[in-house]
């Protein structure tokens, strides 16, 4: 993984307070989180030339206008309020090549010095027992503790994620398929686990940026294939929340977020109202 950066960089992160990406994941809910987060204020810096990700090319999704800036598959910006590096991907990770993409990331973000990654993910609701229901749609894990805990976590009301258990066989597995030089994802994980949660790209980022010895924190939200926007706030307004905690600042909650450009046509143009003449 290399990053280009834009002219007149220096060819390295500006911020490496966090490092904060997206895993591909239900609804799409990191990379909308995502979008929200480059529209409050970042700028871009550069973009991720990586071979495990398929290639895609677009139009500025952000505005004010399209004024033909050309957007492509992996993309960083900085933010200086937030001390943070964010990654936006806009296109999947080629099949069968997750854990290769996860250690070229994990690698890179050590090399550049980054103090914390933060991975933002949705998860399928449908996975979630009736014992569960009335839990919080935003969970958590962290590395902080080694029963994926973290106090600043707590602190803010959410709840560990309770199916990652670091001790079973399946998650063990993981750990030694992002530490190894191979890189057969999946194939040695016993089939009497539970095995959706280890099976989610933000499980082999966890795990592939914990061989590296970077802290990291997982922020993820249970949510349904569909109208995903609400979602979206819901994760960027805990990450927000969780870096001004971070820094002892009051206002880590109440954002007004911009809504970016590209959202405007995600469900397509209006309804042409001669049809109901």
């Amino acid at each position: 993984m290399d990053f280009v950066e834009l002219e007149g960089g220096e060819g390295h992160l500006q911020h490496t307070g966090s490092l904060i990406v997206p895993a591909l994941s239900m609804g799409n809910a990191g990379q909308l989180a995502v979008d929200l987060l480059i529209s409050h204020g970042a700028c871009k810096s550069g973009y991720l030339d990586e071979p495990h990700v398929l290639p895609c090319v677009g139009n500025d999704p952000f505005g004010p206008s399209a004024n033909g800036d050309l957007a492509v598959a992996l993309e960083v910006y900085e933010d200086a309020e937030l001390n943070a590096s964010i990654i936006q991907q806009r296109s999947p990770v080629i099949k069968g090549t997750m854990m290769k993409f996860s250690k070229n990331l994990a690698t890179w973000a050590a090399q550049e010095g980054v103090k914390e990654v933060i991975i933002l993910s949705g998860l399928d609701s449908g996975k979630v027992q009736r014992s569960e229901t009335n839990a919080m749609q935003l969970q958590y894990i962290s590395t902080a503790n080694e029963d994926g805990s973290d106090d600043r976590c707590e602190q803010l009301g959410w709840k560990r994620l309770h199916h990652y258990l670091p001790s079973s066989e399946a998650w063990q597995v993981l750990d030694h398929q992002a530490m190894s030089a191979e890189d057969s994802l999946y194939s040695e994980i016993p089939q009497s686990d539970d095995l959706y949660f280890p099976r989610q790209p933000f499980a082999s980022l966890l795990a592939c940026c914990k061989a590296q010895g970077l802290k990291v924190v997982c922020i993820l939200c249970f949510c349904a294939e569909g109208d995903n926007v609400p979602d979206a706030f819901l994760i960027a307004d805990g990450l927000h929340r969780l870096l001004c905690h971070e820094k002892k600042e009051p206002q880590g909650s109440g954002v007004t977020w911009k809504i970016p450009l590209s959202w405007t046509t995600v469900y397509g143009p209006p309804p042409d109202d001669t049809m109901f003449c």
